[in-house]
């Protein structure tokens, strides 16, 4: 398995987690922006860095990428003013958001034995 396979796995759990539980669902991962699917990507390399992450490290690490972008708090999702409900500290976010890092991270670590080896910090340190 791949970076970007597993990283479509996690993805993919998201959009649904999303719909069951009545968020904001985004476009399935072959139609997501490359913006979107670097995200994803970078943020499974951030969570097989690390032996075990916690969901506010998750949180931390994308919100310090979306601030790099230039993103800000918005009380919607704006792509074109570049602002995100969800640019505020781990502890502040409502818990059907915190339920996404907590999902995240179980299919990264269900899943990070599987990624190829020259792929996966986890490896390269055994």
């Amino acid at each position: 398995m791949t970076i970007e396979q597993l990283a479509k796995v996690c993805h993919e759990a998201h959009r649904a987690y999303c719909e069951i539980a009545g968020i904001m669902v985004g476009p399935h991962w072959g139609e997501a922006p490359v913006e979107q699917r670097e995200g994803v990507i970078k943020g499974v390399r951030y969570a097989l860095s690390l032996q075990m992450p916690a969901p506010s490290d998750m949180h931390r690490n994308w919100l310090k990428e979306k601030k790099v972008q230039g993103w800000t708090y918005g009380p919607v999702k704006d792509d074109a003013k570049k602002q995100h409900p969800c640019c505020v500290p781990y502890e502040a976010l409502p818990q059907d958001q915190k339920v996404k890092d907590k999902l995240f991270i179980g299919i990264v670590q269900a899943l990070r034995g599987l990624v190829d080896g020259d792929q996966n910090p986890s490896k390269k340190e055994n």
